[in-house]
């Protein structure tokens, strides 16, 4: 596992991978990591449905960085929708809370893949965005980083990137370029959890 400034290696920039998960999370990674490394983003997020939100986050990403970085060689790069793979870890953890199981598995599915495809093209580095937002588990994100750098050939890159203000960096730059944002993660269990904590907000506050 490397950290983040350690991408000018003898003064050479590393060709890294970077996993996304949506263009608000990857702005302000985007931001931190480019003085360092030559990028492109990897997008592959079998657990968001339905197809339709998968397509729309894609878009937004391709939009982003066609805004963020015009002269900029870092291409976008959408894996195939394959909602199978989610399922197949999710199957029998469905009741498991938020942050639990089947988020560790959701994040371990995301990175493996990368990692994968960072070894077979050519990468010297990969890491991933999600570390971003402060609903998701950054050890849990580097414990798996650091098993997959021992499986495949390809370097980890240390990721918690909300330090710093690193998540209310990406939501100015999400006003300043009109991303789409969410307020659920993407599968259906966050979304339903989504919605329970709104209904019993609504239910709070009613009058």
């Amino acid at each position: 596992m490397i950290d983040p400034q350690q991408g000018l290696e003898n003064g050479q920039r590393m060709k890294m991978l970077l996993h996304c998960c949506c263009a608000p999370c990857s702005s302000a990674t985007l931001e931190q990591l480019l003085p360092y490394f030559d990028i492109d983003i990897y997008y592959y997020n079998p657990n968001i449905e339905p197809i339709q939100e998968f397509e729309k986050r894609a878009g937004e990403e391709i939009r982003f960085v066609e805004a963020f970085l015009p002269d900029h060689r870092t291409r976008v790069i959408i894996a195939p929708y394959d909602h199978e793979a989610f399922e197949a870890i999710a199957r029998g953890r469905e009741q498991i809370p938020e942050r639990g199981e089947r988020c560790y598995l959701c994040y371990r599915l995301r990175m493996e893949q990368t990692a994968a495809y960072a070894a077979a093209n050519g990468y010297d580095c990969f890491t991933t965005s999600l570390s971003i937002s402060p609903h998701k588990n950054s050890t849990w994100i580097n414990e798996i980083g650091m098993e997959l750098e021992k499986i495949y050939p390809v370097r980890f890159v240390y990721s918690n990137f909300k330090k710093k203000d690193g998540y209310h960096r990406s939501i100015e730059l999400s006003r300043e370029y009109d991303l789409y944002r969410q307020d659920w993660c993407g599968c259906v269990y966050s979304r339903n959890e989504r919605l329970r904590q709104k209904a019993e907000k609504d239910i709070r506050e009613k009058p």
